[in-house]
């Protein structure tokens, strides 16, 4: 069986979240990885807004195998400059979840995929 999750965000919604909650958004959402690999981005918001995205949509793909909440601080969305998108789960989750994430200015979408056969 082949599992789907996607999800789109509002660049500008992300964007907002930043400036009214700071730290205590990003702390509670994203690694230090990913804020670090963010901030160093021209438009930081616009790399927030794709991990998002990517995270929900991974989330989706569990929601499928496990129906409970899963903090989307445990996923995590790492990239290499030239390199594609890898999901890391933290201690509950193995196998590979292959991910794509796009945006525009105003928004970010991403896919996730998981093969179970």
């Amino acid at each position: 069986m082949i599992l789907i999750g996607n999800d789109i965000v509002e660049v500008e919604k992300i964007k907002k979240l930043i400036s009214n909650y700071g730290a205590k958004f990003l702390n509670k959402i994203f690694s230090k990885e990913e804020q670090e690999f963010c901030k160093q981005r021209m438009d930081s918001s616009i790399h927030f807004s794709g991990r998002f995205a990517a995270k929900e949509a991974v989330k989706k793909v569990l929601l499928q195998i496990n129906n409970s909440q899963i903090p989307l601080k445990v996923i995590e969305i790492k990239r290499k400059i030239n390199s594609p998108p890898r999901v890391y789960i933290r201690n509950i989750f193995q196998k590979e979840i292959i991910i794509s994430i796009s945006h525009t200015k105003k928004y970010a979408t991403a896919v996730a995929v998981l093969d179970r056969r």
